[in-house]
């Protein structure tokens, strides 16, 4: 989720299409949430690890 975060940002950069830069935005900081609680050994949505 971060790595497609990530890719929609430098797509919505290069292509200058807002839309892709929040969703870019908004993956990043999700995916960025569901690791950190990964990393804290919390179980996200009953799932221990998100692939």
């Amino acid at each position: 989720m971060i790595a497609l975060g990530v890719i929609l940002l430098i797509l919505g950069y290069v292509l200058h299409v807002s839309i892709l830069w929040t969703l870019g935005i908004i993956l990043l900081v999700v995916g960025a949430v569901f690791w950190l609680l990964g990393a804290m050994g919390r179980p996200v949505a009953g799932r221990r690890a998100w692939y």
